[in-house]
This record gives C-alpha cells, sequence and structure tokens, in this order.
C-alpha cells in the first residue's frame, strides 16, 4: 500500500498544480491514499472553501494546518463540518475542529491522520511532545496506519518527534519551512521520517512569494506585500509504502515533479484564490 503527503500548497498555482499533475502520479504509482498541508492555499495564506474543494477535486483526501489556520474566515466552515479537515491537535482545549483522526475510502483500511504545530519560533500552543502520545492511541484503536505532520520551524523540533513516535507511527513528516529536506530514511522500529516535505507551488521564488518583495523587506525592514510569485511550479512531498497490517514503513521517496514537465505551457490558470 502508497501513501503520499505533499508539502505546502501555496496559492493558485499551488492548486493548478495539484490538478494537472496529482492524477496522472496517483495512477503511476498505485497510490491509495493522499494527504497534503494546505495551509497557504487561498493566496499564500490560509484556506478556503473554494480551495479546500479543489484540493479534494485534485485527488487529495485529507487537508493538514499550521500557522495560518485562521487566516481565512470560511476556515471555520470546514472546521466544523469536515472529517477530512485538521488542524493542530496542540491548540487549546475547545477550539473548533480536529487535530487528528481517521480517514477512509471503500476497501481499503483506515488511515489516522494527526497535525501538530511546533513552538519554537512560532506560536505558543499547548506542548505537542506531551499530548502526541495519547493522540497515537487513541487512533491505534483503529487503525496501525498513521500519518503526523509535524508543521514546524525548528528541525530540531521535528527530528525529536520523529524519534519520540519512531514504531508507534508510519510516517512522521514535517512541514511549514517549504524547503524540501533530503534526510528521508525509515527510524529503527518502522517509522518513515522526513524533517520537511518542500511545497507544491512556484519554485522561482522565495519560498513561494515574489522575490523583490521579500529582499527590499529584508534590505530596508519597511513593511511589503509579498505576492505569490508565478515561475517554475512543481509538486513536492514524499511517498511511501507501508506494510497494512503492522503500519511500518518499507520504503520512503522523496517526490518533486515540474508542472512544465507533465504539460508543458499548456496550463495557465488566471483564476483568484478567494
Amino acid at each position: 500500500m502508497r501513501i503520499i503527503f505533499l508539502g505546502d500548497v501555496v496559492g493558485h498555482k499551488g492548486r493548478e498544480c495539484l490538478k494537472y499533475v496529482l492524477p496522472g502520479l496517483v495512477r503511476e504509482k498505485n497510490i491509495s491514499y493522499v494527504v497534503a498541508n494546505g495551509e497557504n492555499a487561498a493566496g499564500g495564506s490560509g484556506i478556503n472553501l473554494k480551495c479546500a474543494r479543489e484540493l479534494y477535486d485534485s485527488g487529495v483526501d485529507a487537508i493538514t494546518m499550521g500557522d495560518h489556520l485562521w487566516r481565512q474566515k470560511e476556515v471555520i466552515h470546514l472546521l466544523e463540518n469536515d472529517p477530512a479537515f485538521f488542524r493542530p491537535f496542540n491548540y487549546p482545549p475547545g477550539t473548533p475542529g480536529n487535530g487528528f483522526g481517521c480517514i477512509q475510502k471503500d476497501g481499503l483500511p483506515p488511515l489516522g491522520v494527526i497535525n501538530i504545530q511546533g513552538r519554537t519560533f512560532m506560536a505558543p500552543l499547548e506542548n505537542p511532545f506531551n499530548g502526541i502520545e495519547s493522540a497515537v492511541d487513541c487512533l491505534r484503536q483503529r487503525t496501525n496506519l498513521i500519518i503526523v505532520d509535524m508543521h514546524a520551524e525548528a528541525t530540531s523540533e521535528k527530528i525529536a518527534m520523529g524519534w519520540l513516535l519512531d514504531g508507534k507511527v508510519t510516517l512522521v513528516v514535517g512541514t511549514h519551512t517549504h524547503v524540501q529536506t533530503g534526510d528521508e530514511r525509515i527510524l529503527p522500529y518502522g517509522t518513515g521520517y522526513l524533517t520537511d516535505a518542500g511545497f507544491c507551488g512556484p519554485h522561482e521564488s522565495v519560498i513561494g512569494r515574489e522575490i523583490e518583495p521579500v529582499i527590499a523587506g529584508f534590505k530596508t525592514l519597511r513593511p511589503y506585500r509579498f505576492p505569490v510569485a508565478t515561475g517554475d511550479v512543481r509538486l513536492q512531498g514524499v511517498m511511501i509504502d507501508v506494510d497494512e497490517a503492522s503500519g511500518q514503513c518499507r520504503s520512503i521517496e522523496r517526490i518533486s515533479r515540474k508542472l512544465e514537465d507533465v504539460v508543458g505551457t499548456q496550463a495557465h490558470s488566471t483564476d483568484t484564490d478567494r
């Protein structure tokens, strides 16, 4: 059984990339489940109903989020009504939505999904290291197949989470930094690990944003708008092959595919994010 996790989907170019690239990739690799981080899907910041629908229509089965959770007001409808939509579980008690849960497709075993957010250089949510094992235990009552999206800035937090959960989950994968790392591996007790999945969107950019305004901001320390870029659009993530009975990862492979390599110059959207 194969599962793909996709790094942060950034703006309409990221969504467009999934539309054209993901269905063929799913067929080619015989993928059972696709999970994607959608926290940058709408204009590069947050997600709304339209953007979530586009991700699902492209073949995504579950959406995880991160620190841009509240950027779009429509997110409350997803939190309250969409069982395949996950926000970081370490928000305070009473926060709408689910931080973990199971999705299931016909003829396949359930897939557990956990979304967590780090605290180093980020908002001071509840300590994810103190609650994560309880979430895992809850999911393991239904399935041994569990994917953890660790949305965090610091590589040390992500790596530590991988070691903590080795042998307890199928995959720990990092998001948020938008730079795909080259440290994919299977930990000693069978958990797949990758520090960052990268991102789906324009790579001729500064982590998805137009280059010049970002440079100007660094040089002048003045506020600038950072529009989503458009060039060198790629789909990035990680593919794992798993043992359905044990939930252990048997192989792990980074994915990076250019939109232009798949469809040439045909794919062009003037659609807006909202």
